[in-house]
């Protein structure tokens, strides 16, 4: 709770308001991004989590205008960081805010990174570009960053090329590159899905000790939970371009009031428990909906044991939840624990 107030205690970095986001193939609109808003705290890690199609990277991918337009379009909403709308700058002016005040970690850096170009004139371009060094003072950067995200030699690698390194450290290569320009926020978008669970432990908690020593707000979109649970802050859950529940990652892990976010955590083993006594894991049935014809109430109503009449009708606004922790916000019509604890009476 102290970490909480601490958070909120300072000044806004980045205000997403009712975003929209949609695709446009013919006659065809796939509605992806339905209306989000939230705000994040300077130095603040915001967990984003959701299945796929939930819309959790293509918001952001939009806040930086990274999305091919056509097909995608901004339907609407507003994008401010450090109060300027990223959706409404000219294209020179945000170059200058993606690498300089943004930083981004793309998924496959293999795909990210360049084949024909060495490591270094990579990691040297955004400090060229962002922070007008010359040739030499980029490159004794470049070693420093290298060493900075454990590049074992890094003065010696830095003329080899991408598929000279694995994959652990062609990830920890495109953190060093999102980090160069020491950002106000740094975006990961499902930074460590391609990598074994000993490198996914290490990149995190690089991550973590670049944070506590740039001081940069992160967010860090995943499906997985357990990741989120080591990193964030604030948890922010997703379900057909909307946020069905945020809050601090404690609280909402702890005590979850959107069927959605339960279903999840449901599927998830607890390894606390004794052998004996774990529970089964559970699947969310059904399937997501169509967004090409998105339902008129709450999009998870059908897939939602706990649904009432008004769920398939409207879709409720997203709201402190009662009892819960400041801050824990969630859309729903129903008393989730009410619900949940009627079940286990016996």
């Amino acid at each position: 709770m102290a970490q909480t107030s601490a958070l909120t205690e300072r000044p806004p970095l980045l205000e997403v308001r009712d975003l929209a986001v949609q695709f446009v193939d013919r006659d065809t609109v796939v509605h992806a991004v339905n209306g989000v808003s939230y705000t994040l705290r300077e130095g603040e890690t915001l967990g984003v989590v959701g299945e796929s199609g939930s819309g959790k990277s293509v918001h952001v991918l939009a806040m930086l205008r990274l999305i091919p337009m056509p097909p995608g379009r901004l339907a609407g909403g507003q994008v401010l960081f450090e109060g300027r709308d990223l959706l409404t700058l000219s294209d020179p002016e945000l170059r200058k805010v993606r690498g300089g005040g943004v930083g981004f970690v793309f998924q496959d850096p293999m795909s990210s990174l360049n084949p024909s170009m060495t490591v270094g004139l990579q990691v040297s371009e955004p400090l060229r570009l962002h922070l007008g060094m010359g040739a030499d003072a980029a490159r004794k950067r470049a070693i420093e960053l290298l060493d900075m995200v454990r590049i074992p030699n890094a003065a010696q690698r830095l003329d080899q090329y991408p598929h000279e390194f694995s994959g652990g450290q062609r990830q920890r290569i495109m953190i060093a590159m999102g980090i160069s320009c020491r950002p106000k926020l740094l975006i990961a978008d499902e930074a460590t899905t391609a990598l074994d669970v000993t490198v996914q432990a290490d990149v995190i908690e690089l991550v973590k000790e670049l944070k506590r020593e740039i001081g940069m707000a992160v967010i860090w979109i995943t499906h997985d939970l357990g990741v989120v649970a080591g990193i964030a802050d604030t948890v922010q859950v997703m379900y057909a371009g909307r946020v069905v529940e945020r809050g601090p990652v404690d609280d909402v892990f702890r005590d979850p009031r959107n069927a959605y976010t339960l279903g999840l955590l449901r599927s998830l083993p607890d390894l606390s428990a004794p052998v004996g006594q774990r529970r089964r894991l559970t699947q969310i049935d059904g399937a997501p909906p169509d967004m090409r014809f998105p339902p008129k109430g709450d999009p998870f109503a059908p897939r939602n044991r706990y649904a009432t009449a008004r769920c398939f009708e409207e879709a409720a606004p997203l709201a402190q939840a009662p009892g819960a922790a400041p801050g824990h916000l969630v859309s729903a019509w129903y008393d989730l624990p009410a619900l949940v604890a009627a079940e286990t009476v016996p």
